[in-house]
């Protein structure tokens, strides 16, 4: 079984996943002081309605969803939609930052002036076992964050706590990385310290990358290659990334990949008519869509197989939730 906003779900029933997907992206400390005249609540529930609607229609029957604390998770907002479409929502738990922790974690932790254990590995425990925040929802994936300055001091301490309630509760983790940077290969060398089982984990954006060296590394350490920012051609075109996925399944990697876009059906990131034009110019293929109308057609003109598409569609993904034996 697999936990979703819904309650849990038999694994078999998951169908075609799509591995990192939001619903919503918001920055809550805006939105309470100076709100955000773009933002209709009614709107974005209805917008977000629709669009997964549309992608549940297109064949995708279940996305999982990355958003946790510093990303705006809010659950009953997402309860929200996903009362109205048909389609599996998995949540997470953890903590995004590209630096620093919140100041409400600074002073007390392992070492902290109040010493005492890590409270991030008590909450994401809570989220997983009892439930997030008192709506029922049980996450039932981590996330943490490993971005281009490396594992910095606070980076570690979420990412050892991250490993820390994988090993008290077996569930998987997705670790944002910067391709650029090959950061997957610090997260991976401080999960492989701290005792994780690796292929457990994602390495979240490593398809930002096309250094088949690299992505290789990734799949020969146990883990999973995340091809999960389709559509986002400013970090690396989509010619490319297809060009270095179908060399990946063609040289026996396709067990190792998951796929995804990266999108939001709302990101206060690019909130506003003005900036949303500008995106939309600048990447016309980022939405939830892409992936079926665009990349599968082309990864099967490069002769990937329809086995090889459900592979990383519905096995990997399947896999990557089992629970550990």
């Amino acid at each position: 079984m697999l936990e979703t906003v819904r309650g849990p779900r038999d694994l078999a029933s998951l169908g075609k996943v799509l591995m990192h997907e939001h619903v919503f992206i918001l920055t809550p400390d805006v939105h309470q002081n100076y709100g955000d005249e773009y933002w209709d609540e009614d709107k974005r529930i209805a917008d977000a309605i629709s669009k997964l609607k549309t992608l549940k229609g297109a064949g995708i029957d279940t996305i999982v969803d990355p958003t946790v604390v510093g990303l705006g998770r809010d659950i009953p907002r997402i309860q929200q939609v996903n009362a109205e479409v048909d389609i599996n929502i998995v949540a997470a738990t953890g903590l995004y930052t590209y630096d620093e922790i919140p100041h409400y974690f600074s002073y007390r932790g392992p070492g902290a002036l109040f010493d005492m254990p890590e409270p991030m590995t008590e909450m994401f425990v809570r989220d997983i076992e009892e439930g997030i925040g008192g709506t029922g929802v049980k996450a039932a994936f981590l996330e943490c964050v490993v971005e281009e300055r490396g594992l910095t001091r606070d980076q570690t301490r979420v990412a050892k706590a991250i490993a820390a309630a994988h090993r008290q509760t077996g569930a998987p983790i997705t670790v944002h990385t910067n391709a650029a940077h090959q950061t997957g290969r610090a997260a991976l060398d401080l999960f492989r310290e701290e005792d994780v089982d690796l292929s457990k984990e994602v390495v979240g954006h490593a398809g930002d990358s096309n250094d088949l060296d690299y992505l290789r590394w990734i799949a020969d350490q146990g883990a999973v290659i995340g091809c999960d920012r389709f559509g986002i051609d400013v970090f690396n075109p989509d010619p490319n990334r297809i060009e270095t996925l179908a060399t990946l399944c063609r040289q026996g990697y396709v067990d190792s990949i998951v796929l995804s876009q990266d999108v939001a059906c709302y990101m206060d990131y690019f909130s506003g008519e003005m900036m949303q034009q500008q995106v939309r110019k600048a990447l016309p293929n980022w939405h939830y869509l892409h992936i079926l109308e665009d990349v599968l057609p082309a990864l099967e003109e490069r002769g990937i197989s329809d086995e090889q598409i459900r592979t990383m569609l519905i096995d990997n993904p399947r896999r990557y939730f089992e629970a550990r034996s």
